[in-house]
């Protein structure tokens, strides 16, 4: 394995994992999915299409990617704790900011600055922390982490609908920015205090000199690792704006099609409590080939099912619990088998390629859908593409093993 000479680890901190979990929620809840529940109100008062308030999430989720490189090397130099307070202070003003929005410009630019916090504040950075502070320990404290974020649209969702109902979404947004304010700005300059410093040893050899984060960037497991996080990464945002539509055609009635996709979140949170309890049962890097099987299994189950109600509740079990484990194997995949030492700004070289999958997952499956065929042929190609994830992490894992 690419592995780092260090010194002994710190002592897991389940205190401070745990806290970090409530930052998840909140980000994850308030910002990431009230875009949703604030997209109709918005449209309205400032006569918009949904395709014009959609192209702010977009851009959102641009600016995310974007800033994920200069956030990696941040914490990577030390800095995490003025990352993740500094995204919440500006996390906090830009919800502020969009309660005063009056034209598509503003809208645009609140959620171009909101992205860019999410890129500070999300499970990308989380992830770096409890890897530099527990390299013993990471994937406990990852899979701990999303636990609440796994909860965050069943906790948040009607919590932002009933905001917008009772105040208004202007004033939603104050309350959601005061949330920011006064819980996750203190909450991650108290709980983030004494980083460790940037990393003075890498694998290289003793009496060397140190390998630069470009020799990790050019090298095989970090390539094959980068294929299998962004393939899978479109094949899983593809489904979701499909997903009613797609139960619907699959033979489930209007009420199961709607109910189903709601409960996937607690379907994630049960594969990741599954994995937390039971994965010291089986080989770690075993684990890491068998998940991500469980999302192309899921659409051969639909594809086989012929329409068949049962084939698709399959469909939705194996792709709930999939998904939500999947969230660690990727989180976890660069410091297992590329580099601990660089992990932020590894995965932060990611976080554009994953942003343009983001963005042309969902329309690529809907241009592939047709009146004949419904979903079939979008469903094969990604099959095609989760397939191919599968065996580059294959790959990757082989890799790192010769090295």
């Amino acid at each position: 394995m690419l592995m780092s000479s260090r010194s002994p680890a710190a002592p897991y901190d389940g205190r401070m994992v745990g806290w970090l979990s409530v930052g998840q929620l909140i980000t994850w809840g308030s910002v990431f999915y009230a875009f949703a529940l604030l997209m109709a109100p918005v449209e309205q008062a400032l006569g918009l299409s949904r395709a014009q308030s959609s192209l702010a999430f977009s851009l959102a989720l641009l600016a995310e990617g974007v800033m994920a490189w200069t956030v990696g090397r941040w914490i990577d130099r030390g800095h995490e704790r003025a990352v993740m307070t500094g995204g919440s202070l500006v996390m906090a003003a830009g919800l502020f900011a969009h309660s005063f929005i009056q034209n598509a410009a503003g809208f645009y630019a609140v959620w171009i600055v909101l992205g860019a916090a999410l890129a500070a504040t999300l499970y990308n950075p989380a992830f770096a922390i409890v890897t530099r502070r527990f390299p013993d320990d990471f994937r406990r404290a990852i899979i701990t982490l999303t636990f609440l974020g796994g909860l965050a649209s069943t906790v948040f969702i009607p919590l932002v609908a009933g905001l917008v109902g009772a105040l208004g979404w202007r004033h939603a947004l104050w309350v959601l920015a005061a949330i920011h304010l006064f819980v996750c700005v203190p909450l991650h300059a108290r709980v983030l205090r004494h980083a460790p410093p940037a990393r003075a040893k890498t694998d290289a050899p003793a009496g060397t000199a140190p390998l630069p984060v470009a020799h990790y960037l050019r090298s095989a497991p970090f390539l094959l690792v980068g294929v299998f996080v962004v393939l899978l990464m479109a094949v899983t945002v593809a489904l979701p704006p499909h997903m009613v539509s797609l139960l619907r055609e699959s033979g489930l009635s209007e009420s199961w099609a709607i109910a189903i996709p709601a409960s996937i979140g607690l379907v994630q949170v049960l594969g990741r409590a599954l994995l937390y309890f039971f994965e010291h049962r089986f080989d770690l890097h075993l684990a890491n080939r068998l998940i991500p099987c469980l999302i192309p299994l899921g659409l051969v189950a639909l594809l086989a099912g012929g329409g068949h109600a049962g084939a698709a509740l399959l469909f939705v079990a194996l792709y709930g619990m999939g998904n939500g484990m999947l969230t660690i194997v990727k989180g976890t995949a660069i410091a297992q088998y590329v580099n601990r030492d660089h992990v932020a700004t590894l995965n932060g070289a990611l976080g554009l390629p994953s942003a343009i999958a983001r963005a042309v997952a969902p329309l690529m499956l809907g241009l592939l859908w047709t009146p004949a065929l419904g979903y079939t042929a979008g469903l094969w190609v990604l099959l095609v593409v989760s397939v191919v994830a599968v065996l580059a992490l294959v790959g990757a894992q082989r890799f790192s093993a010769r090295t």
